[in-house]
């Protein structure tokens, strides 16, 4: 397992050892013993999963509030994706900066996003499906977003054609309107 380290402090890029033959591949996409000796110490409560059937889909940028905060642990199984942390933490040398990241099938790269970070992904191929781990339940109370093209953030998207949103998506409020109270 090989772990890199982002501009974004906190955030990760985990490139799990593949072993193949020639019957396919086997991977631990997660092991709490390796995560930790890696100094990534989470207890993780829940799985997710998504499917985006249309290329161009667009979910985030979302985040839970305090005290219901989530750190994710985002691969993706089908398809590809652009995955993006921003850092919404007030005070952070970092706030309102983003990573982005192609994550696929074929790559199996995975990407740590901490407390603190809002997340969003855009697909960049029809039939994807998402999976990530949270170290906190989910709690609707507790939901929040920023608008994915909020022009304080700039996130470059890969595709340049209008996304397909959710409803919600599309009314998220700007970064500094947001209900954010993450500390640095």
């Amino acid at each position: 397992m090989n772990v890199i380290r982002t501009p974004l402090p906190g955030v990760l890029v985990i490139e799990p050892a593949v072993f193949g033959d020639h019957r396919g591949w086997f991977m631990e996409s997660y092991n709490e013993a390796k995560f930790h000796e890696l100094g990534i110490i989470q207890k993780f409560v829940q799985d997710n999963q998504s499917y985006s059937a249309e290329k161009g889909t667009l979910r985030g940028l979302h985040f839970q509030r305090d005290p219901k905060a989530q750190t994710k642990l985002v691969r993706c199984t089908r398809g590809s994706i652009f995955d993006v942390a921003v850092d919404i933490r007030s005070g952070s040398p970092t706030y309102g900066n983003w990573f982005g990241i192609e994550l696929t099938a074929e790559n199996k790269k995975q990407l740590l996003i901490p407390k603190g970070f809002a997340h969003g992904f855009m697909t960049l191929t029809d039939d994807v499906e998402v999976q990530y781990k949270c170290d906190e339940l989910y709690a609707p109370e507790c939901d929040g977003g920023i608008r994915w093209n909020d022009p304080t953030i700039a996130v470059e998207w890969p595709l340049h054609v209008p996304p397909i949103l959710s409803a919600k998506d599309e009314a998220a409020p700007l970064l500094r309107d947001a209900a954010v109270d993450f500390p640095y």
